[in-house]
């Protein structure tokens, strides 16, 4: 299996394994049973409820909306995955490892026809065809199958990256924290920490929000306010997360 190699920009590497090409059809073919139950489902309901519809353009604009928008606000608000991504357990990332910024989600989306499997299609059809359609039913599977990472032309556009979430390396595993662009940081001096001390800052954190040991957090927090002659009226658990938000914000810049 692909395998690709992040840099977290905290001296850490992250590997990510790239999802073979048989469970991205998969995940399609998923998708792609949702949406034909969705139309099966909602073309009878509407035929009881309304009679005939199919001659009014408003029903059939409302009603394409749903599979129209399905991939993009699956993967908005699914963390990069849809249905089918879920049931096959692959998402969709930033190509820096972060999660991808709604614009590129947008980017992505707005590439779907160039990269529907269309070679689905054009494996029946082909021969009925002229020469030059075939770059076209072929364009995305050719993109897939000839770049190193098996991006599709939505993914070289829009800067993400396919990954399988069965490893178990996770980039939430690292110290890398999401930091809003107006973020102001409090405590340069934590840059005076090594790489080691803020992994384990990190463990500490996630250990205290899950298990509620704030004596533990208080203790950190004592000792790393001597350590760094940091004078500081933020609680303790906030304290450390500000601590890692200033880490993320100097290591980037």
């Amino acid at each position: 299996m692909l395998q690709v190699k992040l840099d977290t920009g905290f001296n850490i590497e992250v590997d990510f394994l790239i999802p073979t090409f048989f469970r991205r059809f998969f995940a399609w073919v998923v998708d792609l049973a949702i949406i034909i139950a969705y139309y099966l489902v909602g073309s009878n309901l509407l035929a009881r409820a309304l009679g005939p519809w199919e001659s009014k353009i408003w029903i059939w604009v409302l009603f394409g909306l749903p599979p129209l928008c399905y991939h993009l606000c699956c993967e908005v608000f699914l963390n990069g995955q849809s249905i089918g991504k879920k049931a096959t357990r692959i998402k969709v990332i930033s190509a820096d490892g972060g999660q991808p910024s709604i614009s590129q989600y947008l980017i992505r989306w707005s590439f779907r026809l160039a990269d529907f499997p269309w070679w689905v299609l054009g494996a029946v059809t082909v021969s009925a065809l002229p020469w030059w359609c075939s770059v076209f039913l072929f364009s995305g599977l050719a993109s897939i199958l000839a770049t190193p990472y098996s991006q599709r032309i939505g993914d070289l556009v829009a800067g993400t990256i396919l990954i399988d979430t069965r490893n178990h390396t996770s980039w939430e595993d690292t110290v890398f924290t999401e930091l809003a662009n107006d973020y102001k940081p409090r405590y340069p001096q934590v840059m005076q920490l090594s790489d080691k001390d803020i992994n384990t800052l990190k463990t500490i954190i996630n250990t205290v929000s899950k298990n509620g040991d704030y004596d533990l957090s208080m203790r950190i927090a004592d000792r790393i306010r001597s350590k760094l002659g940091i004078a500081s009226d933020q609680d303790s658990l906030e304290f450390l997360q500000t601590l890692l938000k200033d880490y993320n914000y100097y290591s980037t810049r």
